[in-house]
């Protein structure tokens, strides 16, 4: 499946004024043109069928054969490191701009700025088990519980905050256009290594890039794509945790 949004492009200008200001330039530029060429796009005709087949059933082999031990486990866990619940419930920005109940392990402490604060990588609010869960994104496997509600598909543009996404639209040209579809477990930013805190705007505007590209694009020999490559990224990050911690 989080530092109060200020957007402040400034934390990068100074000597590198000219070179920020042009690939800004450039980047507003390439929006226009994905936009244009989004406008005509379709997928194939029975892309919609075929994806949400894909959705229900991979959501439901993992509920059963996964979720089904991992949870009380996860669960344990939690409940043993900190204390509140053990799933963190979320508004997020869904599919035409509604809003829906995002679901994820909880790897916080309860706090009051959760549902306006991005997560910092050395964040004090992350608990010890919440640490472990994040890096290796075991924290957003509820979230096929969304998959299987119809809230969202395995792949997609991944759902902001509603306080993010009211901020970010009067900011990124064509920021909305990533609300033509369900938001994702996974998508096109994040296998582009895209993930985690955003603390400028150029890189958020690379972020709604890929996930126009991926509007333009989309075919289920694309979403198989980026399904499998997080599992190669996930198994990685995993091998690395259990190496620096062994």
């Amino acid at each position: 499946m989080e530092q109060q949004l200020m957007i402040d492009v400034s934390l990068e200008r100074s000597p590198q004024q000219t070179t920020i200001d042009s690939d800004i330039t450039k980047i507003r530029s390439m929006f226009h043109e994905i936009n244009q060429r989004y406008m005509v796009h379709k997928p194939a005709s029975n892309y919609f069928a075929v994806k949400r087949a894909i959705d229900v059933s991979f959501s439901v082999f993992f509920l059963v054969f996964f979720m089904s031990w991992i949870f009380p486990l996860i669960a344990l866990l939690i409940k043993l490191t900190s204390k509140g619940p053990v799933l963190f419930i979320q508004k997020r920005t869904g599919y035409k701009g509604v809003e829906f109940d995002c679901y994820k392990f909880r790897t916080m402490y309860v706090n009051d700025d959760a549902h306006t604060k991005q997560v910092s990588i050395n964040d004090i609010r992350i608990t010890m088990i919440g640490r472990f869960l994040r890096i290796t994104h075991i924290d957003e496997i509820p979230q096929f519980f969304n998959v299987l509600k119809g809230d969202m598909s395995i792949v997609g543009p991944r759902p902001h905050m509603l306080f993010h996404t009211k901020a970010y639209a009067q900011s990124i040209p064509y920021y909305n256009l990533r609300h033509e579809t369900k938001p994702g477990m996974t998508g096109m930013a994040q296998i582009k290594n895209y993930i985690g805190e955003i603390s400028v705007e150029r890189e958020l505007r690379k972020r709604i890039q890929w996930d126009i590209y991926y509007l333009k694009n989309r075919s289920i020999a694309l979403d198989l794509k980026i399904i499998l490559t997080t599992i190669g990224h996930v198994f990685v990050k995993c091998v690395d945790f259990t190496k620096k911690n062994a």
